[in-house]
C-alpha cells in the first residue's frame, strides 16, 4: 500500500453507487447487568439497561459502504410486520430508499437478539423465516434491481447471502447477466445454500467455514500451496475472476489469475468478530469498483475488518480511522 493509492480509493468511494442484494435483518440489542441467577432455573438474571435495534445482514454491508462514502441501494425481501415496519423506518433515519424492497406478508423480517452483559454476548435468539422467496417474488425482485441498475449508473453489485430466502439461483443467474452486459462487476459473500451458484461473478469471498462446506474438503489455512489449491478449484468450477478468502486469525488470502496476495491479520484487542466479514466485502467491493488492484484491496478489506472487530456488536467500519490506520501502515 501507498498514501497515493489510499488517497485514491476514498476519493474514488465518494463518487460511487453501490447495489446490494440479499437478505436484510434488525441486529437488536439488550444490554444489562447480572447480579443474581434466577429462582425459577439455573440461569442469570440479566437487568436491561438499554435497547438498540440496528440494520443488519445485507443492511449492514449496505451502512459500510455508506460509512466509506458511496450512495448505495438495497434489494431485499422482509416480512409485512412490526419488524420489517422498524426496518424500513431505521433505512430512512438512515436516508436509505426503500424502493428496493419486497414485503412477503408470509413471511417473518429476521431479527437476530443478543443479550449482552460487561461487553460479552450471552445468549443470541433468532426470529426468521428461511423459505426462498417465490417464482413471483423473484420477479419481482429482479424487475426493481434491474430498475436500480439501469436508472442510478451502478458502479458495483453486491451479493449478501445469509440463507434466509432472498436470493435463489434464477435471481443470481438473472442479476449476474444483466451486470454483464453492462459492464458492472459483481461481488460476493456466500452462505452455503447457493455457494456454487455464484458462477461468473467477478469477487468470491467466502471464509474458511463456506469453502470447507461448500466443496467438501478440508486443507490447512497456513499453507499456501493448499490455499492455491482451493483458488484453482474454485476457478474451474464456477469461473471467478477473483477469490478472497477470509482465514480469521490468518488474515486474508486473495488470487486471480495474474495475482496473489496473503494479508496477515493484524494484532488487535478483539472484542466481537460479529460483521467483520460485512466490512470486509463492503471495503473490497468499493476498491475493485474503483479499479485497485487486488493487492490493494486485501490489504485495505484487512485493515477495516480487524478495526470492526475491536468493537461490541455489528457495526460498520469508521472511514477517518480506516484511513487514519491505512495511512500509517502505508510505505
Amino acid at each position: 500500500m501507498d498514501q497515493h493509492l489510499i488517497n485514491r480509493a476514498f476519493s474514488h468511494f465518494k463518487n460511487s453507487k453501490a447495489l446490494v442484494i440479499g437478505d436484510v435483518m434488525l441486529d437488536a440489542y439488550y444490554v444489562g447487568s447480572v447480579n443474581r441467577i434466577s429462582p425459577e432455573a439455573p440461569v442469570p438474571v440479566v437487568q436491561i439497561s438499554s435497547i438498540e435495534k440496528r440494520l443488519g445482514g445485507a443492511g449492514n454491508v449496505v451502512l459500510n459502504m455508506k460509512s466509506l462514502g458511496s450512495e448505495v441501494f438495497l434489494c431485499s425481501l422482509t416480512g409485512n410486520d412490526e419488524n420489517g415496519r422498524l426496518l424500513r423506518e431505521t433505512m430512512l433515519k438512515q436516508g436509505l430508499p426503500l424502493d428496493g424492497l419486497v414485503q412477503d406478508d408470509a413471511r417473518r423480517t429476521t431479527v437476530k437478539t443478543r443479550i449482552i452483559s460487561r461487553n460479552q454476548q450471552m445468549l443470541r435468539v433468532d426470529e426468521e423465516t428461511i423459505e426462498p422467496l417465490s417464482s413471483s417474488q423473484m420477479e419481482d425482485l429482479f424487475k426493481r434491481i434491474e430498475s436500480v441498475i439501469m436508472s442510478h449508473e451502478i458502479d458495483v453489485v453486491v451479493f449478501e447471502d445469509y440463507d434466509k430466502g432472498s436470493i435463489t439461483k434464477d435471481l443470481i443467474f438473472n442479476v449476474v447477466e444483466l451486470c454483464r452486459r453492462e459492464g458492472i462487476p459483481v461481488a460476493v459473500d456466500p452462505k452455503k445454500d447457493n455457494f456454487l451458484n455464484y458462477k461468473g461473478v467477478t469477487l468470491f469471498k467466502p471464509n474458511l467455514k463456506e469453502v470447507r462446506e461448500g466443496l467438501n474438503i478440508d486443507f490447512n489455512p497456513s499453507n499456501r500451496a493448499e490455499l492455491r489449491k482451493v483458488h484453482a478449484q474454485l476457478t474451474e468450477i464456477m469461473n471467478i475472476e477473483m477469490l478472497m478468502l477470509t482465514l480469521s486469525e490468518h488474515g486474508i488470502f486473495s488470487k486471480s489469475s495474474d495475482e496473489e496476495e496473503w494479508a496477515q491479520a493484524h494484532i488487535r484487542n478483539i472484542a466481537d468478530v460479529s460483521g467483520a466479514g460485512d466490512t470486509v466485502i463492503a471495503t473490497a467491493s468499493l476498491c475493485i469498483a474503483a479499479g485497485l488492484d487486488l493487492s490493494f484491496s486485501t490489504q485495505l478489506a484487512n485493515i477495516a475488518g480487524g478495526l470492526v472487530c475491536e468493537k461490541v456488536g455489528v457495526v460498520p467500519v469508521d472511514a477517518l480511522q480506516l484511513k487514519s490506520e491505512a495511512m500509517k501502515l502505508a510505505r
